[in-house]
């Protein structure tokens, strides 16, 4: 006993001496700071914002930890709400800016205010209360026509199908966006849900779906969480709680702080644990993505399918700050049942959605599911089925990057009054031609790969000075691969012609719309059906 008691002592004494210098560190720091904060009031040649000063000082701090720890400031607080609740206070609408300046509607919500007060898909707003939008970002009028619920706006709006102008005034209301994007029956006796995100009431939106499905004699279920990028880790909980018995493990974290080495298990009992459930994710399902689908594998309780999960292992919660602001900082790293971390190892090396990038089997560790499977960490949850999304063009990238869809689907919407319901709406092929003629007048980069790639060529080889020796072969080659634009729209139809299919019916039928399209053509959750089913 006499042996251990100067170690013990040595280790508080070394543990004290640490947090003496950690303290002296951020003292030095903040007087630092301070006193160069001091020096630019007096000496700076103009005059300071001190306010947006410290804000980017804050912003570049915060950024060297990690992509998640975030300061928002009192006049932000809408966009934290938002974020953990799925609801602000507004008139509930899609908008973007116009090349001329005006704001444009682009998707009011369902029974939103402005859907109530007439608001429509291709109507130009061009003053918010008596003060035009001209010269304004996109983001500052939309904080402007934000509110609180009760309070009304004027807007000055030009109508897209008449061209008229009047004003509009819409009373605010508190918008909830639903994070259930779409549930329905498909193939028969398959339930089929889209959840977009996890903000506050998620779950309980989900519960009633499952239900309303398991009485349309659903047998099986898939949950898609694909593109999914999180929210609340409880909603997450209370979601595995609807399949898992009550007091069943889902996710642990563990932080520096005290409180933050914590186990989470299931608080309600479920309301079905025999169900089978295909779960899909992608490279673009993150955080209480990960945490729903890490547990349905270790626990053996659903099968995972699509391609490997973003890799976000992190834990973030809210803290207060002086003056009315809000920190949302990472306060720990959190493990699915078998005990792995999602976490990618190489934090710095991702690809470019930001997913994460190859990892080489000898940094990963193996975990064993309930049912003695073998899974592994480093990095996003791994299929149990691995079905690769489709491949894009250039050109279709390039469309649905310049928005050049979304505004066809306006000019669509301003041109006819009514379409067939979602789940019978097509374009024709004369219909096809009519997009493919409104592009002819628009600037977006067209090339096929191969093209673009020829480009590259020619440009290197007149670098290295060996252009002029296989000019003949280069050229012969770039003008079998050179068409026109519109043969070139043609080609890629079929990637095409969804998408303005989906994005025309949203503007008639709202968000639901979209995935009652996009699952007519959805060959990945196809595929992972049929292995699936194949299974049993």
């Amino acid at each position: 006993m006499k042996k251990i008691i100067p170690i013990i002592s040595f280790v508080f004494i070394a543990l004290a001496a640490q947090a003496q210098s950690a303290n002296f560190d951020l003292a030095k720091s903040l007087d630092i700071q301070n006193s160069i904060l001091k020096q630019l009031s007096v000496n700076y040649v103009d005059s300071v914002q001190f306010g947006k000063l410290i804000n980017t000082g804050i912003t570049a701090m915060l950024s060297s930890l990690d992509p998640y720890t975030v300061y928002y400031p009192e006049e932000e607080e809408d966009d934290v709400q938002m974020m953990t609740t799925g609801m602000y206070g507004g008139v509930g609408s899609l908008i973007k800016k116009r090349p001329e300046g005006a704001v444009l509607i682009t998707e009011p919500y369902p029974d939103s205010p402005a859907v109530k007060a007439g608001l429509q898909p291709g109507d130009s707003i061009v003053a918010i209360d008596g003060i035009p939008v001209y010269g304004e970002t996109s983001q500052q009028a939309s904080d402007r026509m934000k509110g609180q619920p009760g309070s009304k706006v004027t807007f000055k709006v030009i109508k897209g199908r008449t061209k008229e102008a009047t004003e509009v005034v819409v009373k605010r209301e508190r918008i909830h966006i639903s994070n259930i994007e779409y549930y329905g029956i498909i193939r028969g006796n398959i339930g089929y849900v889209s959840i977009t995100g996890f903000t506050a009431g998620m779950s309980a939106e989900l519960r009633s779906a499952i239900l309303e499905l398991k009485a349309q004699g659903a047998e099986r279920l898939v949950i898609d969480l694909r593109g999914n990028g999180g929210g609340l880790m409880d909603e997450a909980i209370k979601l595995m709680s609807l399949f898992v018995p009550k007091g069943t493990l889902v996710v642990s974290s563990r932080g520096r702080a005290r409180g933050t080495n914590v186990e989470y298990r299931t608080q309600t009992d479920p309301i079905d644990t025999e169900i089978p459930v295909l779960v899909m994710i992608n490279s673009g399902s993150a955080s209480a993505s990960e945490i729903v689908a890490g547990a349905f594998q270790d626990l053996d309780r659903g099968t995972i399918a699509g391609t490997r999960s973003f890799g976000k292992g992190l834990i973030q919660s809210v803290r207060p700050t002086a003056f009315g602001g809000t920190l949302k900082v990472t306060t720990g790293k959190y493990y699915t049942p078998s005990g792995r971390c999602v976490q990618a190892i190489d934090y710095s090396h991702r690809n470019e959605d930001g997913s994460v990038g190859a990892i080489p089997d000898s940094l990963t560790h193996e975990f064993k599911t309930a049912g003695g499977r073998t899974v592994k960490d480093g990095g996003g949850i791994t299929p149990d089925i691995v079905v690769e999304n489709r491949r894009y063009s250039r050109p279709t990238y390039s469309l649905v990057y310049g928005d050049i869809t979304g505004d066809y689907a306006i000019d669509y919407y301003n041109r006819h009054e009514t379409i067939a319901p979602a789940e019978e709406f097509t374009l024709s092929d004369d219909e096809y031609e009519d997009f493919i003629a409104f592009c002819e007048t628009l600037s977006f980069d067209w090339r096929s790969g191969s093209d673009a790639e020829i480009e590259k060529l020619i440009e290197a080889a007149k670098y290295d000075g060996t252009y002029d020796n296989c000019r003949a072969e280069i050229e012969a080659l770039k003008a079998k691969l050179d068409i026109s634009k519109a043969d070139a729209l043609r080609l890629v139809k079929d990637e095409i012609k969804p998408l303005l299919e989906s994005d025309i019916a949203v503007k008639y039928y709202f968000q639901r719309a979209s995935a009652i399209v996009n699952l007519r053509y959805d060959q990945q959750l196809f595929c992972a059906l049929d292995t699936w089913q194949q299974g049993k």
